[in-house]
């Protein structure tokens, strides 16, 4: 790349205020990247120019002289890109709700669907195309930029580019965070205070190392005697795979759970608060509308980071500062040892003019590792699925899913899920099962 110019970054979904808005905090708040040229991509017009309006008036002013627009088809978007960033949804609430529900009724009490789980494999297999279409695109017209993705499946997607494109991808994630409030809230601290290392899957990682961030000291041993004697309605899944695994899982009860049969024992098995989602839409467009007629002052928070890592990354490889991110997810090559090399696997990385680099973690617990790589064989095959088309393979991913017990259910789920999101899923023929 070019060292005497700025980047150019591109964001595609840029017209989600919750994203968008996460992207221009980001953008803003990264002064090192101040000069750069940003162009927002959305397939929806109307939210698109809401967005690029909101980042023009950041841009305005704080003088941070970036060069911003729009682009609803992306294809003009990209040439010359050294960055892409993508955050898609296909009719999010509505599909999640059947993703959820179907496999309910026909009795598979999983947790959320959204990233393991039956509903997992239907929400793989429409953003598929989706993103091949895109990967596709990149290479073509800008072979070279970093794709940073926070489209879920996190895990399944990423896997999917990196077997079936030569795109460069990673993929984010900012769910050990909640796994670090977790953890601080058993040990009376508070969360900005502790340095933490996780490794695992997207979702379903574990925390290697729990220390004080200024002495050093090794927090585990606290943990172990103040989670014996902590409320024992709090994150009773996340504990009780702690316990007996040795490990505190990062993700919180609910994406823990949407991996384990018997997740609906212990955590709440009634799916996503789907309105408070909405309702968050809602909010993140008047305060937008905000920022834009100037009612809303920008200060406070809105100078701030946001949780998300993308622009941290592109700032440490712009400036090679040898940055530590605490969560990526990346090609494992060695970096969990009794994973294997294919498997996308989420560790910390360092981040230098040289690119993203996985640390390596060392091997996780072997019953650690034997619920990942039972999560990784799945993976293979709803990718495979997905990007075939195969509904055979598909039927079998449902039946290694471990939430799956029953070969008529995961037959029943996938003939009405299919016939409900057929026109999301091109890839396959019509007849079903």
């Amino acid at each position: 790349m070019d060292q005497r110019r700025k980047p150019k970054i591109v964001i595609i979904g840029a017209g989600s205020v919750i994203f968008g808005m996460a992207c221009i905090q980001d953008a803003f708040y990264t002064k090192g990247l101040w000069g750069s040229e940003l162009v927002f991509v959305d397939i929806n017009e109307e939210a698109l120019d809401r967005m690029v309006s909101a980042a023009k008036k950041f841009n305005d002013e704080l003088s941070a002289s970036y060069t911003i627009y729009g682009e609803t088809d992306r294809c003009k978007a990209l040439p010359n890109a050294d960055y892409v960033i993508i955050s898609i949804a296909v009719n999010r609430v509505e599909l999640w709700k059947q993703d959820f529900q179907i496999p309910q009724k026909h009795g598979v009490p999983q947790i959320l669907g959204e990233n393991g789980g039956p509903g997992a494999l239907f929400h793989t297999m429409r953003n598929i195309p989706i993103m091949l279409e895109i990967a596709k695109d990149i290479e073509v017209l800008a072979p070279e930029a970093l794709v940073l993705n926070f489209t879920n499946p996190e895990s399944r997607l990423c896997m999917t580019l990196k077997k079936h494109t030569d795109i460069n991808i990673v993929g984010l994630c900012h769910q050990i965070n909640a796994g670090t409030r977790c953890v601080a809230t058993i040990l009376g601290r508070k969360p900005e205070d502790l340095a933490v290392k996780a490794f695992g899957l997207n979702h379903f990682t574990w925390f290697a190392d729990i220390r004080d961030k200024e002495t050093g000291e090794d927090l585990y041993p606290e943990l172990k005697q103040k989670e014996k004697e902590f409320d024992p309605e709090f994150e009773t899944l996340s504990r009780y795979m702690y316990r007996l695994f040795g490990l505190y899982p990062t993700s919180k009860d609910d994406h823990l759970g949407e991996y384990l049969p018997y997740a609906h024992e212990m955590t709440n098995a009634e799916g996503y608060d789907y309105d408070q989602y909405a309702q968050r839409g809602i909010d993140g467009i008047k305060l937008v509308e905000g920022i834009i007629d100037g009612s809303v002052p920008l200060e406070g928070d809105l100078l701030s980071s946001s949780v998300e890592t993308a622009f941290q990354i592109i700032n440490a490889i712009e400036s090679n500062s040898n940055e530590v991110i605490p969560s990526a997810n990346i090609q494992n090559n060695g970096c969990i040892p009794n994973l294997p090399d294919d498997a996308i696997v989420e560790v910390p990385v360092v981040v230098s003019g040289r690119g993203i680099e996985g640390i390596n973690m060392g091997p996780l617990p072997e019953g650690i590792a034997a619920l990942c790589m039972s999560q990784i064989n799945l993976q293979r095959l709803v990718v495979e699925a997905g990007v075939t088309g195969n509904k055979k393979l598909a039927l079998q991913a449902l039946l290694i899913d471990p939430c799956i017990k029953s070969a008529k259910a995961a037959g029943d789920i996938f003939n009405e899920l299919f016939d409900l999101q057929k026109e999301y899923l091109p890839q396959f023929a019509e007849e079903t099962l």
